[in-house]
């Protein structure tokens, strides 16, 4: 048993900018006022993708992609897979440009495909590629204090754990932990309501909860 609860949260903040992919520029934002708009670059480039530019959607792809595979980090640790994931985003961003209508910031629902993607992958491969947690890195957390693990180590036992879990629960939980959305940002990123996250997101920590119980562990959240 460890000497203190493993606290779950410290190892997330320690995992999100870790990965191997460089932390992006998630918002390509401006304010005025209290409201948020397209950048303009973005603005023209979608415009001129709709008119048939190609130009204008590699320059979007250029410009958002980085945040897409940071994403999409969080799905897959394979890199070929993470690849395809990416190419698969970017495709059907293009397929469904017509219908973004501007009621949501354009990286809002860009991360809102990704997020459909990644998920899709988890069920395609839910029965074939469960990511177990090894005996020795059990081990290894039990005796492992939290602030001794660097964030490299805290990446990939946070992804190990969360893909004990059912592929809706460890969504809701990547969403939550370690991409922070909050409940309105996920309910969006979903298509659920604020009530489903707020219900699923308690069914999912009491799973992950029960799971490092049964290895032993002390789960603090």
């Amino acid at each position: 048993m460890l000497a203190e609860p493993f606290q779950f949260a410290s190892a997330v903040q320690q995992a999100r900018h870790s990965g191997g992919l460089a932390a992006p520029r998630l918002f390509s934002l401006r304010r005025h006022g209290n409201q948020e708009t397209l950048c303009p670059a973005d603005s023209e480039d979608i415009r001129d993708t709709r008119n048939g530019d190609p130009e204008a959607y590699r320059r979007l792809i250029e410009r958002h992609q980085s945040a897409v595979g940071k994403l999409l980090w969080r799905f897959t640790r394979d890199r070929n897979d993470h690849e395809e994931l990416v190419q698969q985003v970017f495709v059907e961003v293009y397929m469904s440009l017509d219908n973004y209508a501007g009621k949501a910031p354009f990286e809002h629902w860009l991360a809102r495909i990704a997020t459909r993607v990644g998920y899709r992958f988890w069920n395609r491969h839910k029965r074939t590629r469960t990511v177990a947690v090894p005996d020795e890195q059990w081990n290894q957390l039990v005796q492992t204090q939290n602030d001794s693990m660097d964030s490299s180590e805290a990446a990939e036992l946070v992804h190990r754990l969360l893909a004990q879990l059912p592929p809706r629960d460890r969504l809701i939980l990547t969403l939550r932990y370690l991409e922070q959305c909050d409940i309105a940002q996920t309910a969006y990123r979903l298509g659920w309501t604020q009530t489903r996250v707020r219900v699923q997101a308690h069914r999912a920590i009491q799973k992950l909860k029960k799971i490092v119980a049964d290895n032993h562990i002390e789960l603090e959240l």
